[in-house]
């Protein structure tokens, strides 16, 4: 059987050999009762390196940024977010489904972030008619977009003076500390809340956590234990958290590499429009997207997408992967 090149997202990594290692000799206990010593490993690990005071490990990033919107906000409040953002979009309306917390998305500006004077414009007066505006929600990375340093703490200082508390969704939070050659605290800082995804492009096969204060950390763990949540011996999989986060972030240098070598080849190609290339996604638009992607399948290679095509690189794509996948494309349009 021919290797299948899957491009569809980052989220398809299989965990390495050393991996596998890892979690079958993991050291595990009861978590449910604060008893894993891998799970409290990995929770000690991101609180340090994020410099918040706890955090929590959680089967899922829309768990965590469910957690996140239940501990932040009451029944009744409202958050906002980006009219694409995973938060609103693509996590089954679940804080306003299992919270009652109503979203007030707004579109993202052309660099993934959110206009604060739109934002503004959108918090409600505290009046009897509205929902009571609690939670500004940004993402980091965003179709592959970085967030400029100076932006978040623009937001920060705006959140503080419109009494709003401030959540990331940083599930490809680590793609922007390769980016930009900073540390994971010098994005956490300016949030009260961040959620971080191990299952993407750092190649665990299950798990995020959730990081913030004590108190909120707190909440969130009633919440994490209301959902299912309680995993038990989940030092299983924690114990794979732990060794992508010792091992696996600097190799995000690697697909942000292929990305631009896939994208420089791949605008070469007249029928191609390249939308965008950032860190480990790129962007395009062809006529008859359905036949190309079609075509892409016979031949082992998997994207996704509707019109936008998306192809995301990751760990388990190779360079010489990609030198196939481009003459694939060149081959469909020689046609």
């Amino acid at each position: 059987m021919n290797n299948i090149i899957d491009l569809r997202s980052d989220t398809v990594t299989k965990p390495s050999k050393k991996m596998r290692d890892i979690i079958k000799n993991a050291n595990v206990g009861d978590d449910v009762y604060g008893e894993d010593p891998s799970v409290i490993e990995l929770e000690n690990k991101i609180t340090k390196m994020a410099k918040k005071e706890a955090a929590v490990f959680v089967p899922s990033g829309t768990q965590s940024n469910l957690l996140a919107l239940l501990s932040h906000c009451q029944r009744g409040d409202e958050y906002i977010c980006g009219q694409e953002a995973h938060i609103f979009k693509y996590e089954a309306g679940g804080g306003a489904v299992v919270g009652s917390i109503q979203p007030q998305p707004i579109e993202f500006e052309k660099d993934a972030s959110l206009d604060l004077q739109k934002v503004k414009s959108k918090i409600k007066p505290i009046d009897n008619h509205h929902a009571r505006t609690k939670l500004l929600c940004l993402e980091n990375t965003h179709n592959g977009k970085v967030l400029d340093l100076k932006y978040l703490e623009k937001a920060s200082k705006f959140a503080k003076e419109n009494n709003l508390l401030l959540h990331l969704d940083g599930a490809r939070v680590f793609n922007a500390v390769v980016d930009l050659d900073i540390n994971l605290s010098d994005i956490t800082k300016y949030f009260d809340s961040v959620s971080i995804c191990l299952s993407k492009g750092l190649g665990a096969p299950v798990g995020s956590v959730l990081t913030g204060s004590k108190e909120f950390i707190k909440e969130a763990r009633h919440y994490r234990k209301m959902l299912g949540g309680g995993l038990r011996q989940s030092g299983l999989l924690a114990s794979a958290g732990l060794y992508a986060l010792e091992n696996n972030i600097k190799d995000l240098k690697k697909d942000h590499k292929l990305a631009k070598k896939l994208t420089k080849s791949l605008k070469k190609i007249d029928e191609i429009k390249i939308v965008s290339n950032d860190t480990n996604m790129l962007f395009i638009e062809v006529k008859d997207s359905e036949k190309l992607v079609n075509y892409l399948r016979e031949k082992n290679i998997l994207i996704s997408g509707y019109g936008k095509l998306r192809i995301v690189l990751h760990r388990d794509i190779s360079k010489k992967d990609i030198e196939k996948v481009i003459e694939v494309f060149k081959s469909y349009y020689a046609k």
